[in-house]
Parts: structure tokens; sequence; C-alpha cells
């Protein structure tokens, strides 16, 4: 059972509002129907210190995955990584659109 703002949940998504990049992992996060927290973060690069202390980088989206020990910036990336660490065989990604994975992320 997801839910999008649990504070214990296994999984942190930093996000941006109307971001493209953060909404295709938000809907894989959906699709798999994981538990994840969502935290939105400041507009400005450089006023996301937030996200630079976890994962070292200013960009968003940003996953933080308790189950695994991972922390993982670029929207392509966590794709991957959520397809292989809880994908079933199944494309979950045709539920996501738009960027292919390479670079573009807020």
């Amino acid at each position: 059972m997801r839910k999008g703002s649990t504070a214990d949940a296994p999984i942190t998504f930093y996000r941006l509002q109307g971001c493209p990049y953060c909404e295709r992992v938000s809907r894989l996060l959906q699709a798999y129907d994981l538990e994840y927290r969502s935290r939105f973060v400041e507009p400005f690069h450089s006023k996301r210190n937030v996200v630079k202390r976890v994962a070292g980088v200013r960009t968003v989206p940003v996953v933080v995955d308790e189950n695994t020990g991972v922390t993982m910036a670029e929207s392509g990336n966590i794709v991957a990584y959520l397809e292989a660490e809880y994908g079933s065989g199944t494309d979950a990604t045709s539920t996501s659109s738009g960027n292919n994975g390479n670079g573009g992320d807020d």
C-alpha cells in the first residue's frame, strides 16, 4: 500500500512541484505500489541544501531507499534502479512518458 506522505516509509523521494522528471519517478513508485514519503524542495538550486546534504547534488529527483541503503539522483538512473530492485518483469515505464533518462533533471 503506497502512501505518498508516510513519515516512516522506507523510501524518501525528494522532488520539485511540476517537475516532469520527478513525475516520471512518482508514477513508477505508484505503479510498483511502493510506500514512500515525498519531500518537496525549494525551486532554486542554491536553496536545495537538504538535497545537497543527502545526495551530494542539488538536482531533483533524488530517492533514498532505506531498504537497500541506496541514495540516487537522476530520473533515468532512479527508474532503472526501481525496475531492477522492485520490478516484477512487467514494463511499468509505459506509465511514464517524456524524458528518456538522459539528463535534464531539475
